[in-house]
């Protein structure tokens, strides 16, 4: 059920909307701007109802400041009003209202434009995350992790929490190619992703395909010895899967997995310790592959010994 939140100092008010729109959907009320801004930045809506005439912060402050706000910026915000002032209902959209609901209300009217906003908000979700999922193996593409890295990067600066940054890539993919056929790759390739993406499902781990058959992989909070082990077991678990190599270069599909952790200060750079990251990977391909090698704290090499 989509969630609906109603800001509106008036109880009668709020109450006779939240009567024509319960059966329907999940309604939260919030009596003061200040409540509202809070509810709206943890409570996952898919539309607000915003009064426009309230005491101190009036419905055109609040929507500026939910315009303004990273977590509320994308709900759309149907504004309450009795004014009927054709100057009123510009400055409301030029603010980034989608809609008007007039005092009385209507609960036809009501109904079709809530109804209406909350399809075009269902559609454009939808399409976001389309736009940020890799068709092939239904984890996050390249876009996505450009946009996700960087606000990791921000946070474990500001927390001063670890970051860990993993590439990995499949061994010798281009001689499976040439032997099996590239549909049969692709199929290596998303068992590779689902594989990796079953044991990367903390809130602090995050999972990507970076181009062909390379993935990236970022996790905050845990330290190199942490990470490092835990990256030996998603290698592991893939060569587990006896998915059959051309045999004159490996029984299995594996793959060869490099990365670093860094506790980020505010002149360090992303991309350095991504490329610290990919030199990893390339000592492990060099090296033999089917490995993983790690950089720590203090860039000192941790090798995976079998």
């Amino acid at each position: 059920m989509e969630k609906i939140l109603i800001i509106d100092d008036s109880l009668l008010q709020a109450s006779q909307l939240k009567s024509i729109l319960m059966d329907e959907y999940d309604i939260t009320l919030a009596q003061t701007a200040e409540d509202g801004l809070h509810c709206a930045g943890n409570g996952n809506f898919s539309l607000i109802l915003l009064d426009v005439v309230m005491p101190k912060i009036d419905g055109f402050t609040l929507l500026k400041i939910l315009q303004e706000e990273s977590g509320t910026k994308n709900i759309p915000v149907i504004l309450i009003t009795s004014l009927t002032d054709v100057a009123s209902e510009q400055r409301g959209l030029v603010l980034g209202a989608v809609d008007y609901i007039a005092k009385p209300f209507n609960p036809v009217i009501v109904k079709a434009r809530v109804n209406t906003h909350i399809k075009l908000y269902q559609y454009r979700k939808q399409i976001e995350q389309q736009s940020m999922t890799d068709q092939l193996t239904g984890i996050a593409n390249r876009r996505m992790y450009e946009q996700y890295s960087l606000t990791k990067w921000n946070e474990a600066t500001r927390l001063h929490l670890p970051l860990s940054i993993c590439m990995f890539d499949i061994d010798r993919f281009k001689v499976y190619n040439d032997t099996f056929g590239h549909p049969a790759g692709d199929k290596v390739i998303a068992a590779v992703a689902q594989t990796a993406a079953s044991r990367l499902q903390r809130s602090t781990d995050f999972l990507a395909r970076y181009g062909g058959e390379e993935f990236v992989a970022l996790s905050l909070g845990e330290h190199s010895d942490q990470i490092f082990q835990y990256m030996k077991q998603i290698r592991q678990a893939i060569e587990n899967l006896h998915i059959p190599h051309d045999p004159s270069v490996s029984q299995w599909v594996t793959v060869s997995i490099g990365g670093v952790t860094i506790i980020p200060e505010k002149e360090s750079k992303y991309d350095v310790y991504l490329k610290i990251a990919d030199t990893m990977l390339y000592d492990a391909k060099k090296s033999g592959r089917n490995i993983v090698v790690w950089a720590d704290e203090k860039l000192n090499q941790l090798w995976e010994t079998k």
